[in-house]
């Protein structure tokens, strides 16, 4: 992995994320989830403080962060939802607005989103339309959350057309990353979210990718090396965050695996993990670019043997019939044809607008054909 990302061994790592609404520090170290009072006061002021949370996360960190925000001089109160995909819906944001208005909160307060990526798009869509938009921090506690979610400022919740359909862009504050908490999560959930951070090693950090081929995080990797590894998935994607806040151009990149993927998971009723449907997503779209003579053979087996060494899978047995119709409706289409994101090396994918047809023959090429 990139020096950049090592600090003092114990110590807390800080990334600072320029963006055009503010500048921000993710906060990655352990036990930092107990400074998130102190640091939310530091970040963004303010008098009352809504910790927002689900019915999974909340009985392991809510009172233990509202304890923080009290500490710090905030009057804190805790919201919590019902986990779950299903429950990403405008219908939920609602009620999260409701309790709000109820608590008091002004343009001067703050949400505190405490959970995985469902929480942390459910409260920050929340925060970005309460009075028009008041202060956010994201303390994730899923490994996804961190390396991905919780930085950039995308907030949205599904319709009945597809995932992610309805939302804002709205930058946090703060984000507070402890990998203690990654101690509670189930080894499934753990395994479903390297996903994410495997795809951050083919888009950008060949170093980053050969350090998991070697160290794999399902195996044996120490709290440090856990924390230098988050923030250097956070410091990837501020860099593409960086140069295209608003996903016109570079910050695609940050889709590979997802054009396949959100089809997967969509058609599955989200029974499949979103990071397990990104492994398959990657995998899938990387054997279709080899099949294409866009890359080297090397870089879809060196992708499959990655994603299998963390327990994710590598295919889809979806007709894929069904995979192109999800993919129609996604957000990522562009007027007649997808944007799909393709690997040419390791460390180095292009974005290609593909027609439809063209998009089945990728499908078709990728998908159900894993060894």
């Amino acid at each position: 992995m990139s020096q950049t990302t090592v600090g003092v061994e114990g110590k807390p790592i800080v990334v600072r994320v320029p963006t055009s609404q503010r500048d921000y520090d993710v906060v990655v170290g352990e036990g930092v989830i107990d400074e998130v009072g102190q640091l939310a006061r530091q970040a963004c002021g303010g008098g009352r403080a809504c910790v927002v949370s689900d019915s999974n996360v909340a009985p392991l960190y809510a009172d233990a962060v509202a304890q923080s925000l009290v500490a710090a001089g905030y009057d804190a109160c805790i919201q919590i939802f019902e986990a779950g995909e299903r429950n990403k819906r405008l219908s939920t944001v609602e009620e999260l607005l409701g309790g709000l208005a109820q608590a008091g909160l002004t343009r001067d307060d703050v949400v505190v989103a405490v959970g995985g990526g469902v929480t942390g798009d459910m409260a920050g869509l929340a925060a970005a339309l309460y009075l028009r938009g008041i202060s956010l921090v994201q303390v994730p506690t899923s490994l996804l959350a961190m390396v991905d979610s919780s930085v950039g400022g995308k907030t949205a919740v599904d319709l009945e057309a597809g995932k992610n359909l309805c939302g804002a862009f709205w930058q946090p504050w703060l984000v507070v990353a402890d990998v203690d908490c990654l101690d509670t999560l189930t080894p499934e959930l753990f395994r479903d979210s390297c996903g994410e951070v495997i795809k951050h090693g083919v888009i950008r950090d060949p170093e980053l990718f050969s350090w998991l081929e070697a160290n794999p995080l399902t195996g044996e990797v120490s709290e440090d090396e856990l924390a230098r590894v988050v923030a250097r998935n956070v410091q990837i994607k501020r860099d593409v965050v960086a140069s295209d806040e608003r996903e016109h151009g570079l910050r695609q990149i940050l889709n590979f695996g997802h054009t396949i993927g959100h089809a997967v998971e969509a058609a599955g009723d989200f029974s499949l993990g979103h990071g397990s449907c990104v492994a398959l997503g990657m995998c899938c779209i990387a054997r279709a670019a080899y099949g294409m003579g866009w890359c080297g053979q090397e870089v879809p087996q060196r992708i499959e043997a990655l994603v299998r060494a963390h327990g994710l899978p590598t295919d889809t047995d979806l007709p894929h019939d069904l995979i192109v119709s999800y993919a129609t409706h996604d957000k990522k289409r562009h007027g007649d044809g997808v944007n799909v994101v393709v690997p040419l090396a390791i460390g180095s994918v292009e974005v290609r607008h593909v027609s439809l047809a063209e998009f089945g023959r990728l499908v078709d090429l990728g998908c159900g054909v894993g060894a």
